[in-house]
């Protein structure tokens, strides 16, 4: 495979989805044309994270030091229509660090007093080199632990069935341009 390309897997492996195990998660499976190390340092870069959602909700930083440890918090400002404000910030904690092979984060808010809460939702992005130029890279999105309160008020997933498969060719292409 060229630098920059990248492979998806068939529609049937590249995407599932159900309560599978009382698990709640929709995931999706891409070969990236790039080095694991490449790959990692893109994800836990905050700044490329508006480029890899590409949904527009995903504004950009507010914290801007790169991903390096479990419990780590780092913000970003987001923008969503169906927000009451519109424009409003997370703050996501680091769960999963295990570089280069595992990068995940728990995503909730930072209340008015300065605690914060999270939802019960998380992102995962598991990276198997295939080689010194590939790698496999699953990204999986959890909702299983978001409590009846919160359902009350968000539909789980918060997207449609294309959004990780879209997210993982904006991380190709990203991984493949460095």
């Amino acid at each position: 495979m060229d630098q920059g390309q990248s492979q998806e897997q068939s529609h049937e492996q590249s995407r599932e989805q159900g309560k599978g195990g009382d698990r709640e998660y929709v995931s999706a499976m891409l070969t990236v044309a790039a080095p694991t190390e490449r790959v990692f340092a893109v994800l836990a870069n905050p700044a490329t994270h508006a480029s890899i959602d590409g949904t527009g909700w995903v504004q950009k930083p507010v914290d801007r030091a790169s991903l390096s440890e479990v419990g780590q918090i780092f913000r970003m400002a987001m923008y969503h229509p169906n927000h009451p404000n519109g424009d409003y910030q997370v703050a996501n904690k680091v769960h999963v660090f295990d570089a280069p092979r595992a990068i995940g984060w728990l995503t909730g808010e930072e209340k008015e007093d300065g605690r914060l809460t999270f939802g019960g939702w998380f992102w995962r992005y598991d990276l198997v080199p295939l080689g010194p130029a590939e790698t496999e890279v699953t990204l999986t999105y959890d909702w299983t632990e978001v409590p009846p309160s919160i359902r009350e008020y968000l539909e789980f997933p918060m997207f449609g069935p294309d959004h990780l498969s879209n997210s993982l060719r904006h991380l190709a292409d990203l991984a493949g341009s460095g």
